[in-house]
């Protein structure tokens, strides 16, 4: 029997789901494929049978699988395409990719926080006010974010930023002054939470963006922790320009 899922903290259905989902996806499993049967794929995931079960009443229930009486169960169809968000390399860029998105956004904490702020990153303001929430695209969750404001810049516009994306709010604010904005991305795997948030295994990979804005006087006004789901992501790059 072999083993494929022993070192992930996500649970094993959804990690054997994710396997089998992206079977679909790639084609292994195409359209119309009866796909082996349970005790067949129990074997082959080193998993028990009632995991598989889950697992393909999982991919029922989004509409992927099919049974068909005294047949077996067939490939329905492929999961909807995420739509992909190219990643910006200019503030003023990355304000005018978020003006033209419109994602659902789904409210999870809201309050009073200390972020953490590295000396590199700028001095600290009094207070911030953080907003965590998940977006959400053709009923496709596909990020995460931690958004930590300052909490006198927040008072501005509480509305707007409970309401819309955090940058595009920023630039539009005419008291707000950047002097410098930064962004690293990372490719990790998804920790619990992020798992948890994006209905994702623990074990699928994803992008980490961490983005510091600070004042001119270097004080740290907007930072971001956001998780993006590995195939909403797009870095493309002309490297003759």
């Amino acid at each position: 029997m072999r083993h494929f899922f022993q070192y992930s903290t996500s649970p094993l259905y959804a990690q054997v789901t994710d396997a089998m989902r992206e079977r679909i996806v790639k084609g292994i499993w195409p359209i119309g494929m009866q796909i082996p049967s349970l005790p067949i794929l129990s074997e082959e995931f080193g998993v028990a049978l009632i995991t598989i079960r889950q697992a393909v009443q999982l991919l029922k229930d989004e509409g992927l699988l099919q049974p068909q009486q005294g047949r077996g169960t067939f490939v329905k169809a492929k999961p909807l395409a995420l739509p992909q968000m190219q990643v910006a390399s200019s503030l003023e860029a990355l304000a005018d990719l978020y003006r033209d998105l419109t994602p659902r956004l789904i409210p999870i904490t809201e309050g009073p926080a200390t972020p953490k702020i590295e000396l590199t990153d700028g001095i600290a303001a009094q207070k911030y006010h953080l907003l965590r929430r998940v977006h959400s695209y053709n009923k496709q969750l596909t990020s995460v974010i931690s958004a930590y404001i300052d909490e006198s810049i927040f008072r501005l516009a509480p509305k707007r930023f409970r309401t819309e994306l955090v940058i595009p709010v920023l630039m539009d604010l005419k008291e707000v002054k950047i002097g410098s904005a930064r962004q690293i991305l990372t490719i990790s795997t998804a920790g619990v939470e992020a798992a948890n948030a994006l209905n994702i295994s623990a074990s699928a990979p994803v992008a980490e963006i961490r983005r510091v804005f600070c004042a001119p006087d270097g004080t740290v006004i907007y930072l971001g922790e956001l998780t993006y789901r590995g195939d909403f992501l797009r870095l493309d790059i002309d490297l003759l320009s």
